[in-house]
């Protein structure tokens, strides 16, 4: 089945968890692999530091049903800064995931709401809520 999604993995000090997963492995689930983003890019310049703390993927199937759970086993530097991004194909905006007692949980986004779905690996389609008419939008 073809359906894309992004993600969008933050962790401070986040380099030796996430470096396996810039790498191809055939033992993954899935096949593509994480592209770091340093400092460069913010910078404008081609000489980041070593200190990435960004790592982005595109996922063009469903075939990444592990990744919040392998993310959770990762050896972590600091388990407190690892945010995952991820937007679905249907989704109207990134869903943050955070690790919570070891966990991997869905942060409740405000004007957002998941419509459940067990058919997708994110449980549901995110969308705005005042998009649909679900919360006021401020406007008269």
């Amino acid at each position: 089945m073809s359906r894309f999604a992004e993600v969008i993995v933050i962790a401070r000090d986040g380099w030796s968890a996430m470096e396996p997963l810039t790498q191809p492995d055939p033992g993954r689930e899935w096949h593509q692999c994480f592209t770091p983003v340093d400092d460069s890019v913010f910078e404008g310049t081609l000489s980041g530091s070593v200190d990435c703390y960004m790592w982005v993927a595109q996922f063009p199937r469903m075939n990444w049903w592990g990744l919040l759970s392998f993310l959770e086993g990762l050896e972590w530097a600091d388990p407190y800064s690892v945010q995952v991004l991820i937007r679905d194909e249907e989704d109207s905006c990134f869903g943050l995931w955070m690790l919570i007692g070891g966990k991997m949980t869905e942060i409740p986004l405000a004007g957002t709401t998941r419509l459940p779905a067990d058919n997708l690996i994110t449980g549901g389609v995110l969308i705005r809520s005042e998009k649909y008419g679900e919360e006021p939008s401020g406007q008269d």
